[in-house]
């Protein structure tokens, strides 16, 4: 299998992230890139970089307002007299419908979900190299790898079109689903991250030609909170092309599989023309945050569940997984379950 990474995402890091009003140290940490890199290599992945391919493939995910406020955030930030290293927000609009701010205090507001995704002056570059590797990696199946793996870092699935939060910047998920469907029309997103996917649920929830299924921690007590619950199936056009299977705190391999085999159902009868995995590995039992209690056995049989559900092109996109001795371990093990026949 074709993996790629850039090493010049590992120059984002926002040392501290604010959870629960305190200034904690960022779990998302370069380190992420060397047990994955790893992982990879383990599981017979050859290793490719990817290429710069521009603002193309991004803009079809993110606004042009977002964008500009990405890129410039920074610089401007650094006008204001005392203000801290990096952006982050300290108000929100209530509604986002009118008046959009030219403070770049209120732009960050606007465009921030949270105080976990802060900008740097590395964060841009790492971002859109970020994004270009899941460019790349849709690229492989497009041009005939039936799998390709994108170390994605910083991730991507709780970035909507025009929000960051969670650690996430660019929707690369999204960014891979949208690449592909210049060659295969029906794109089913299937995301096995801890978290739900509230960013890529928000992109495509009015459409009915990608499906979104999302298999995390239930989020009435669980980042993100306010989205992820079963009731959000999509609207208009994408009514019944959104499914969310929310999960007990803790829930273990057999739970977790056959919660998975309810989202491999789903998703056959959509019929889909190629897949993206959106691959936390935040679920591990091992993992920090402890949401899951996904064994490195189970990543294996989650692997061997969709390959065997759905043999079409698949782009696997890196989402969270945070350090631990097991991290790289469990990244193999759902690799080669995915490459089983």
């Amino acid at each position: 299998m074709k993996a790629f990474l850039s090493d010049k995402q590992a120059a984002h890091y926002p040392e501290h992230f604010l959870e629960n009003g305190v200034f904690e140290q960022n779990p998302e940490m370069p380190e992420r890139i060397n047990r994955l890199r790893a992982g990879a290599l383990a599981a017979g992945c050859s290793l490719h970089e990817p290429q710069n391919h521009g603002m193309g493939p991004i803009a079809k995910v993110h606004t042009p307002e977002y964008l500009a406020f990405l890129k410039h955030a920074y610089k401007r930030w650094g006008y204001i007299k005392g203000a801290s290293d990096a952006v982050i927000p300290d108000i929100r609009p209530t509604t986002r419908d009118g008046h959009y701010p030219a403070s770049v205090v209120a732009q960050a507001g606007y465009h921030m979900s949270d105080a976990s995704s802060p900008i740097t002056a590395d964060t841009w570059d790492s971002i859109c190299w970020s994004a270009w590797t899941a460019v790349d990696t849709a690229n492989a199946v497009l041009t005939g790898d039936k799998l390709a793996y994108g170390l994605c870092r910083p991730p991507g699935h709780h970035a909507s079109a025009d929000i960051a939060g969670g650690f996430c910047y660019f929707n690369n998920s999204a960014i891979a689903a949208a690449h592909l469907q210049q060659k295969y029309p029906r794109v089913a997103i299937l995301d096995v991250d801890l978290h739900h996917g509230n960013g890529t649920q928000q992109i495509f929830y009015n459409r009915d030609d990608v499906l979104t299924v999302s298999i995390h921690a239930d989020p009435v007590r669980f980042y993100p909170f306010f989205w992820g619950h079963a009731a959000e199936r999509g609207a208009g056009r994408g009514l019944g092309y959104n499914m969310n299977l929310p999960l007990p705190r803790k829930t273990a391999d057999a739970e977790y599989l056959a919660t998975l085999q309810t989202a491999l159902t789903r998703i056959e009868a959509f019929a889909p023309d190629a897949l993206v995995i959106a691959l936390g590995l935040d679920a591990s039992e091992d993992d920090p945050f402890g949401g899951l209690s996904i064994s490195p056995v189970g990543f294996r049989e989650i692997g061997c569940m969709i390959a065997a559900s759905l043999p079409c092109p698949t782009a696997v996109i890196q989402e969270g997984g945070y350090l631990s001795d097991i991290l790289g371990h469990n990244l193999t093990q759902f690799l080669n379950g995915l490459e089983t026949p």
